[in-house]
């Protein structure tokens, strides 16, 4: 595409939509690509603040005619790149949520994040499978499958979804369900972006009101102790228990209590979600293991589950590499030590197991439901340890390999190279080239980018 063709669409989308436009050389461009990850460095052709569904097809429908891919940025945690042959569909505006008490439902625009979902529905004792990070927008999270903090009791946030609104890659707005393009619903769910832009989800919403849920720190020295009863630990819980146990380099920031601050530690994360079990004698085996540095674990709103994690909110430039893990054998917990002298930001282990291994009632994409454990790894790319991030992230899950079962779409990492074949390695043989089938009638020109795609 010749300079002049180039900057010829802004001025398309300008004409052919009802969204703010924004090209490159403004100030309100530079802001409207800047995500919550600033590590990654997007110089789209122009940026469509998209006001509705119909924008999305118009500026899909201008790509196909310029030869351009299409991409999509909600809150830019993801970590894929848009270069200067793509228009980026900022998805902000698309802030429809609608709770239904009754059916116990929310619709969803892609522009919504989690709390919002979450702060809604709260008042009508009505809970929605958000991830760890609330502030996260809720259709890009549940495309990519969805692993929240109660995952083991309800399984994927995918398997929740009831309908979907999507522009395909033919510029059309499509109702999706198990009725309605079926083959569409199921891909997209689990699939990820690569089947269309998906501009509203309507999903099932679950009367809890509450939890018991938080995390133990725990002092680094006495990790290994723990972490060996927590893997020993894990497969005795019922289903009504979520956790994890993350390594966590932490900063001697301000906004974080006192105890923790400037200190590497163990944090083992917990959420029990019942009537009938004492969850506090569950978590019993693991808080009494060593004494721990803080423990937060507590009757919570479900719409504080964020403070489970205790995820950042402020933007950072990170990078992550993902990995699901067949086992956790005592190799596997000697290398996830090995974190602790390594430059990360976080190694997480998340248990699988319970909900998350059982088919939803009506089939979708999401891979890996055998998996044990999700093991996830993040570095943050401030000097001095930016250069040599990347190299340690991709050794470190390397490491792995003997005990992988490939990757989410979510948690990978990169939308190239090593993470996106790990992608592909949680799909069997069936699975696999079903969603290339489809692909390849739904985008046979290939319109949406790496950052929409596996």
């Amino acid at each position: 595409m010749t300079t002049t063709e180039s900057n010829a669409i802004p001025a398309e989308l300008d004409l052919a939509t009802r969204g703010l436009v924004l090209e490159p050389g403004t100030a309100e461009y530079v802001v409207e690509v800047t995500g919550f990850n600033v590590a990654v460095d997007h110089q789209p052709a122009a940026v469509l603040v998209a006001a509705d569904a119909d924008d999305v097809a118009a500026a899909v429908r201008i790509a196909a005619r310029a030869g351009l891919k299409v991409a999509v940025k909600a809150t830019g945690h993801g970590a894929a790149a848009t270069g200067p042959d793509t228009i980026l569909i900022a998805t902000r505006a698309l802030d429809t949520l609608r709770i239904d008490h009754d059916a116990r439902t929310a619709t969803i625009g892609a522009g919504v994040v989690w709390q919002k979902v979450l702060d809604a529905a709260a008042p009508f004792g009505l809970a929605a499978l958000a991830g760890s990070a609330t502030t996260v927008g809720a259709v890009g999270y549940t495309l990519g499958g969805g692993l929240g903090p109660i995952a083991r009791t309800y399984g994927f946030a995918a398997d929740h979804v009831r309908s979907i609104e999507v522009v395909t890659a033919d510029g059309v707005v499509r109702r999706a369900d198990e009725h309605q393009n079926p083959d569409l619903f199921w891909a997209v769910r689990g699939g990820g972006a690569a089947f269309g832009i998906v501009t509203e989800i309507v999903v099932d919403l679950f009367p809890i009101q509450t939890v018991l849920g938080g995390g133990v720190f725990f002092d680094i020295a006495d990790a290994a102790a723990v972490l060996q009863a927590w893997r020993l630990w894990v497969p005795t819980l019922p289903e009504s228990v979520s956790t994890s146990a993350a390594i966590l380099h932490l900063p001697p920031a301000p906004e974080l209590p006192e105890p923790l601050r400037g200190r590497t530690v163990l944090h083992v994360r917990f959420t029990h979600v019942s009537n009938t079990e004492d969850g506090y004698a569950l978590l019993a085996p693991i808080r009494g293991l060593a004494a721990p540095i803080l423990d937060t674990v507590a009757e919570i709103p479900f719409a504080a589950i964020a403070s489970v994690h205790m995820d950042p909110v402020d933007p950072i430039p990170a990078m992550e590499r993902g990995l699901l893990l067949t086992e956790l054998t005592e190799d596997a917990l000697a290398v996830f030590l090995g974190t602790a002298e390594l430059p990360f930001a976080v190694a997480e282990l998340r248990a699988m197991g319970g909900a998350l291994h059982r088919e939803p009632s009506v089939p979708n994409a999401v891979g890996g439901r055998s998996a044990a454990f999700s093991l996830l790894a993040i570095g943050v790319l401030v000097p001095p340890i930016a250069d040599i991030v990347p190299e340690a992230l991709d050794a470190f899950v390397g490491r792995f390999e003997p005990w992988s079962s490939g990757a989410f779409v979510n948690m990978a990492g990169a939308a190239t190279g090593a993470p996106a074949d790990r992608v592909r390695a949680a799909w069997d043989s069936v699975t696999k080239d079903r969603l290339d089938t489809l692909r390849a009638a739904l985008d046979p020109t290939g319109l949406f980018s790496p950052a929409a795609r596996w």
